[in-house]
């Protein structure tokens, strides 16, 4: 899930420049267009545009799927500050493993959800508020030919601890609110499997 446009505020002009590209090009989509995507093999291929911090003692997010975690990662760079259940992609959608960097931050997103056979053609569009899917806050942080991955809230926390999502991870509103705060563009996420 991807969102179209903010409604809120955007983090940064060259996410502003990333989301009217998303757009124009039609990748809108928490995952793949393409039914049965292998993003592990295509992880490799996302070059995030905006360098990783060199501070060893920077922040940091780890994903563990496997363990259906998000952590955020102190000034030590071994010990979570915070902990966070999630959900992750599903079967056909997983979420792609590797080293990545925070791409985008939106708060308060609008959905777009698009036709799988035509990416031009928008099904339904859903503003920001309790139906949107995408939740409170928007992370991206992987892209790839016909596919957007990132952190984002959900508007269905009973589902966190599976995998049920497009490839995205999905964290209660309260959660993603705070991570949002915690990273910046260029934040190192690193997702394990």
């Amino acid at each position: 899930m991807m969102p179209h446009r903010p409604a809120g505020s955007l983090h940064g002009a060259p996410a502003l420049l990333g989301v009217m590209l998303l757009v124009a090009s039609g990748l809108i989509a928490c995952g793949s267009a393409d039914p049965k995507p292998n993003r592990g093999a295509h992880a490799s291929l996302t070059i995030p545009s905006v360098p990783v911090p060199n501070d060893p003692g920077s922040t940091y997010v780890v994903i563990r799927l496997k363990d259906r975690r998000l952590d955020v990662m102190g000034d030590d760079g071994t010990t979570p500050v915070e902990s966070f259940p999630i959900a992750v992609g599903r079967a056909g959608h997983e979420t792609p493993t590797g080293r990545f960097q925070v791409e985008e931050m939106v708060e308060h997103p609008d959905y777009q959800q698009v036709d799988p056979q035509d990416r031009w053609r928008v099904l339904e569009r859903i503003p920001p508020g309790p139906a949107n899917p995408l939740g409170e806050r928007w992370i991206g942080f992987a892209h790839g030919d016909g596919w957007t991955v990132g952190i984002h809230g959900t508007p269905h926390p009973q589902l966190l601890g599976r995998a049920v999502s497009g490839g995205c991870i999905r964290m209660r509103n309260a959660d993603v609110i705070r991570v949002y705060g915690r990273v910046r563009l260029g934040t190192m996420v690193v997702v394990h499997p």
